[in-house]
């Protein structure tokens, strides 16, 4: 998992989460709930995100978000975009993408946009916090992938893992 020249990161629960319950629920409560008008003020960065993106700019390399979203193509577009906006991260990707609503979704992103880029497989990493929607899609295209642990997904052996962002230095693979 050495020498990856791209990484494609999840948004909600990988690069920010709701403040109210951070780790412990899947952070997609948030758009669920009615009475929640704007989400950003519910959303909080996640420690470390910012200092380790900042560090992986100055190494060159590619960072693209991939975050699914239940909108429509433009709504979700319009969304993420506001989310990497509040947060001030927009100099620090390459691409934003909102995903579709299925599994496969992301893997046919990170398939379309490595080839269009001509970055080989074994140059890419997916870091996400869900099995089935960050986790799965990479493996089954032949990307190697990280999820975030939280008490919301039960921590598999079988599954590579970190603690923070940050971990991704101490792992060696950029």
């Amino acid at each position: 998992m050495k020498n990856k020249t791209i990484i494609f990161f999840d948004g909600d629960g990988t690069l920010w989460y709701p403040i109210k319950t951070k780790y412990t629920v899947k952070p997609h409560w948030v758009y669920k709930d009615t009475t929640i008008k704007d989400y950003h003020s519910h959303l909080m960065l996640i420690p470390t995100v910012e200092s380790t993106l900042r560090k992986l700019k100055k190494m060159g390399i590619i960072t693209i978000i991939l975050s699914t979203h239940p909108h429509e193509k433009a709504e979700a577009y319009k969304i993420i975009n506001k989310k990497v906006k509040h947060f001030n991260l927009g100099e620090l990707f390459t691409e934003i993408h909102a995903t579709r609503e299925y599994h496969e979704s992301k893997g046919e992103y990170m398939t379309e946009i490595l080839k269009r880029l001509k970055i080989p497989k074994t140059k890419a990493l997916m870091i996400g916090d869900n099995y089935l929607w960050d986790y799965k899609p990479a493996k089954k295209i032949g990307v190697d992938a990280l999820l975030l642990e939280s008490d919301y997904m039960k921590k598999d052996k079988r599954i590579k893992t970190i603690k923070r962002l940050v971990d991704l230095f101490k792992m060696n693979i950029v």
